[in-house]
């Protein structure tokens, strides 16, 4: 990677402006980049409108990457895309495990389920109760996060609503 890493603000959900503007690319590019790319898949709110998450993000990144600095094709992407994340390579953004975001779009191609946060065993066998600075900070993004989401979701309930008379 030759250019200096896209600083992904810590959100739930990216709206395709957000998007284009992290990318560097218009709105048209990015969907059309969903058509040809069944990893970078964005849910669509009750309003319609397309809602990214940050490994959607990260996939952009990735691909445009692909595309534009490294010069592939469409379907060279594809190809590079697939063998790297079934081979573990691909590592668009790290989380605090280190792992990878990307791995979980493979995972969201196979299969639709929801992802489980992994817990160390060590946290599995503490029964004392107390938590570590690691889990009061994820237990504040989790809460930030939901926060966001039950926003949205307000948001939508009242555009969806017609006012009565």
């Amino acid at each position: 990677m030759s250019h200096p890493a896209v600083a992904i603000p810590e959100k739930l959900f990216f709206k395709i402006g957000e998007v284009c503007e992290l990318a560097g690319v218009q709105a048209h590019v990015l969907r059309y980049w969903e058509s040809e790319f069944s990893m970078l898949a964005p849910q669509k709110n009750r309003a319609g409108q397309r809602v990214y998450r940050k490994r959607d993000v990260e996939m952009a990144l990735r691909i445009k990457e692909l595309l534009y600095e490294d010069q592939y094709t469409i379907a060279g992407a594809k190809k590079r895309l697939a063998n790297d994340l079934r081979g573990g390579k691909i590592k668009t953004g790290t989380g605090e495990s280190g792992e990878g975001y990307a791995s979980s779009a493979l995972a969201n191609e196979k299969s639709a389920g929801q992802r489980l946060p992994k817990v160390s065993n060590a946290r599995l066998a503490s029964s004392d109760g107390s938590k570590t600075a690691e889990d009061r900070n994820a237990l504040r993004r989790l809460a930030t996060e939901l926060r966001e989401l039950l926003s949205m979701l307000e948001k939508d309930s009242q555009a969806s609503t017609p006012s009565k008379k």
